[in-house]
């Protein structure tokens, strides 16, 4: 018994066969990086996007034999406008990270409509307004899932499951359907939209590939690796340390009182809808994680490669005093200071290359136990051990600093992506191979357990933080 997973990230396609138990065989990998032909623009070509998908996965099930059903996992937000009649896309799609819309959000703030550029509403509107600003010409809209799976069934499948709809900033809040009222303000025919299925369910047949197998199983990026971790509990939670950095926490079928963000700076969102049962989680973002890494190789270029920051950090035991502020990108949650800046604090003329990437590590640290800090304010609960996933999950010496920031025990995933088993997984749902939620819980086995063993300044970290804060107040001044 397997399944074949389609995993559209934000730099990479993956393909691959997972089987019920949550191995991951077979799998191919892609990268496929989006465009920024200005500042603040990001782009990618949703054409060439759904082509080398498909050639993926027939490559792996040309290596892996016939699947019993297909699992997408995507990138979210991230928004393609096409033509039904030729199947071609309009124009470039957006990412989630475009800020062409910011002026078009802080606009419908006045009409009391509160949108954030990375959402997809007002991408939705951009394209619309450029290629059919009389909206006569039927075009469809989606996120990338609803792309994928459009070009799979070759046009027979219009849909996107709820964790996607969620995050589109054109749901109801409490996920019944389509918010009309936003609709008219963005003037988005409803017709253009997908039909909002379950995320574990069969919704078509991949005509695309070889033998046709049924698409069982749609999910957010965020949400497939929630799952794909096992996190199917309340109170059980991940950080996927990845670009940047998403907690998610699984909260059950209550949603968060609050309407759009708590008092910690997390985020109510939907982690699956399944038989019309909905289920809720809680959000908070990093908006940089392995960018500071990057930072480290690329621009400064005191690493050779990402992978050397664990060795050249571990040839000292701290960081001497020395504390960085990882807002290259400006602060998520708990903060939303849009206008912080990365910041270094303590440096002396003994500050070494080791003591800088350690700093940089433990920086990333921090921002993580923020985020669990926030996840616990807004839920009520707390989180006993945090499981977590991407590449950083790799750094012996993060994990470490995580653990000692949080206090906490870290579980790594069995496998470095877990969005690719989260897929699978609801896959296996939509067909029957797994029963339930409960099942899933007891597939999860961790590849190690990283205990505390000792303590990183939170006091220190709070006064740096205030430090870096509000570096450019215009940002600061914005808030979605």
């Amino acid at each position: 018994m397997s399944v074949l997973a389609i995993d559209v990230g934000t730099s990479s396609i993956r393909a691959s066969v997972a089987r019920p138990d949550g191995t991951v065989e077979r799998e191919r990998h892609v990268p496929f990086l989006p465009s920024t032909p200005f500042p603040g623009l990001v782009e990618f070509d949703a054409a060439e996007m759904a082509v080398v998908a498909v050639a993926l996965a027939r490559q792996v099930l040309g290596d892996g034999g016939p699947v019993e059903a297909v699992g997408i996992t995507n990138q979210r937000a991230s928004t393609v406008v096409w033509d039904p009649v030729s199947g071609d896309p309009v124009g470039p799609a957006l990412g989630w990270q475009d800020l062409r819309t910011v002026g078009e959000c802080l606009a419908l703030q006045a009409d009391g409509i509160r949108l954030a550029p990375n959402q997809s509403a007002t991408k939705v509107a951009a394209l619309l307004d450029q290629a059919d600003p009389d909206r006569r010409r039927g075009l469809l809209v989606g996120t990338v899932d609803s792309w994928l799976a459009w070009v799979l069934t070759e046009g027979r499948a219009h849909v996107t499951d709820l964790t996607n709809a969620s995050v589109t900033g054109l749901l109801l809040l409490d996920g019944s359907g389509w918010d009309r009222s936003v609709l008219d303000a963005l003037r988005i025919p409803v017709e253009s939209l997908p039909s909002i299925v379950d995320s574990a369910s069969v919704v078509g047949r991949a005509v695309a590939l070889p033998g046709a197998p049924p698409i069982a199983g749609i999910v957010g990026d965020q949400q497939a690796s929630l799952v794909g971790q096992c996190c199917v509990l309340p109170g059980l939670a991940k950080i996927t340390f990845g670009t940047g950095g998403m907690l998610d926490m699984w909260l059950g079928d209550e949603r968060p009182a609050f309407a759009t963000r708590g008092a910690g700076g997390t985020f109510p969102i939907v982690t699956n809808r399944r038989a019309g049962r909905v289920s809720w989680g809680l959000e908070g973002i990093m908006l940089a994680a392995g960018t500071n890494v990057e930072w480290l190789r690329d621009d400064l270029g005191i690493i050779a490669d990402a992978a050397s920051s664990d060795a050249v950090a571990a040839e000292c035991d701290s960081a001497e005093g020395v504390v960085f502020v990882p807002a290259l990108l400006g602060l998520g949650t708990p903060q939303w200071d849009h206008g912080a800046r990365g910041t270094l604090l303590g440096v002396t003329r003994g500050t070494t290359r080791a003591h800088l990437v350690r700093a940089v590590l433990e920086g990333v640290a921090q921002r993580g136990a923020d985020l669990v800090e926030a996840a616990e304010t807004d839920s009520g609960s707390t989180i006993g051990s945090l499981r977590i996933d991407g590449g950083m999950s790799a750094n012996a010496t993060f994990v470490q600093a995580l653990a000692d920031a949080t206090r906490r025990p870290i579980e790594l995933s069995p496998v470095l992506e877990a969005t690719t088993r989260g897929a699978a997984f609801f896959a296996a749902l939509g067909i029957g191979l797994l029963r339930d939620e409960d099942e899933i819980a007891g597939l999860w086995r961790p590849r190690g357990v990283v205990e505390p063993k000792g303590e990183l300044d939170r006091g220190r970290w709070a006064d740096a933080v205030r430090r870096a804060g509000g570096w450019h107040d215009e940002l600061s001044a914005i808030d979605f």
